[in-house]
């Protein structure tokens, strides 16, 4: 987005940042399906490890693969190029963004198959307490894929300039390359998480039970959470495009502040999971417990930078002046958004390791398809409060979710949450 916001011609570059902004909210819904079935892998994993059960985890893996791909990834691909130009003209799209959002859409949901089979990987690499093997493929894989994006984006090395779909072409490309690499890891390790493609696939119902039991109230978590998002940036694009590209870039820029409440929580997930297998309740809390203060310590960090250099980091993606100014007024909001949004992730982590996927189902129904959208329709259409508005309104949020999901955890009661 920062490329993109580079390119010489100013509106080109504003249509091109709102255009990725309208095309990674259907985008986010599907990998969120995703996901909410790797958060049963995780558990899943997590459990067999800390019981001494690792020779169940092999088969674990093959059903995470084979599920994500047959019944969400190939499917909502196929779905997503056939319908993409309706489904951007339901986002919102003007008609400086709309052929530009579909031409990214279409590339990218290539890509997507290829993520969410790295993703399925990822959560049983994470149940195991594996993160460096992801992290030293993401580090390669994304370093090619930024090389990748200045080449395409601005024609560099005698490449041609494809703008947006440079973008597209990149990302797809680095996504396709992660697969190869993880898939020759898992032929060729001798660790715990393996691909046996000798012994073949077999059906294990208990498996298939637990990744439902624990996948269904994450799957509608997290379609709830994307939907309130996509229906809250849909709002918040009838302000026009300039103050939406001030959106996106906030939107990016929050993204990146939920990675270290997002990587505690994985690590409150793991941990929690494990103990809970080997029957170490008080451990496990203690886990969820010094990830909360880890990640709450960088959250502080990153609230007060947000704050302080709001501007100079919104001149990043943007030399539009009114982009810059309103980026920057936002960020500010973002900064009080921050100790709350770390809690709630990590303290949610903790939950999924366990199994217990209900209650942050229950906080992100309250928080983000009742609070978030209800008050940013208040302060946008009848206040008119404009950009501002829309951003207390997801201050608002986090700060309801992180209440409903800390006194869950306080309760004790996911301690007892079996699985078979």
């Amino acid at each position: 987005m920062i490329m993109l916001g580079r390119i010489p011609d100013p509106d080109l570059s504003a249509a091109s940042i709102a255009a990725v902004g309208l095309t990674n909210q259907p985008l986010y819904i599907g990998l969120s399906l995703v996901q909410a079935l790797n958060v049963g892998g995780t558990a899943i994993t997590a459990r067999y490890i800390g019981a001494q059960k690792t020779d169940k985890i092999p088969n674990v893996l093959s059903h995470i693969i084979l599920l994500t791909l047959g019944l969400l990834a190939i499917p909502l691909s196929i779905l997503g190029i056939r319908f993409s130009e309706e489904i951007i003209h339901f986002m919102g799209a003007k008609k400086d963004t709309l052929e530009l959002a579909v031409l990214y859409f279409r590339i990218v949901l290539i890509g997507f198959i290829f993520q969410s089979y790295n993703f399925a990987i990822s959560a049983a690499l994470r149940g195991a307490g594996n993160t460096k093997t992801t992290l030293r493929v993401n580090l390669s894989v994304n370093l090619i894929n930024v090389i990748g994006n200045a080449v395409l984006i601005y024609g560099l090395f005698g490449f041609p300039a494809l703008g947006i779909a440079g973008a597209g072409i990149s990302t797809t490309f680095s996504n396709i390359l992660a697969s190869i690499i993880l898939t020759i890891y898992l032929l060729r390790t001798k660790g715990i998480i393996q691909l046996k493609l000798k012994n073949g696939f077999r059906l294990d119902k208990n498996i298939v039970f637990n990744l439902v039991k624990i996948g269904i109230p994450a799957s509608l978590e997290q379609m709830a959470l994307r939907i309130g998002i996509l229906l809250f940036v849909k709002t918040v694009a009838d302000l026009g495009t300039v103050v939406f590209a001030s959106h996106q870039i906030c939107l990016s820029i929050l993204s990146l502040s939920f990675n270290p409440g997002q990587a505690f929580g994985i690590a409150a997930s793991s941990l929690v999971g494990q103990n809970l297998g080997a029957r170490n309740f008080s451990q496990a809390e203690e886990c969820a417990k010094e990830a909360r203060k880890m990640g709450s310590i960088i959250s502080t960090m990153m609230a007060i930078l947000f704050f302080i250099f709001g501007p100079q980091l919104a001149s990043l993606y943007s030399s539009i002046p009114e982009v810059i100014s309103n980026a920057s007024k936002t960020l500010k909001i973002i900064a009080f958004v921050q100790p709350f949004q770390s809690s709630q992730l990590i303290l949610s982590g903790g939950l999924r390791g366990a199994g217990d996927t209900f209650w942050p189902l229950i906080s992100t129904f309250i928080g983000v398809l009742g609070i978030r959208l209800i008050l940013a329709a208040l302060f946008i259409k009848v206040f008119h409060f404009g950009l501002t508005g829309a951003w207390i309104a997801v201050f608002i949020d986090q700060f309801v979710r992180w209440g409903i999901i800390y006194i869950r955890f306080n309760t004790g009661k996911w301690k007892t949450v079996t699985i078979q």
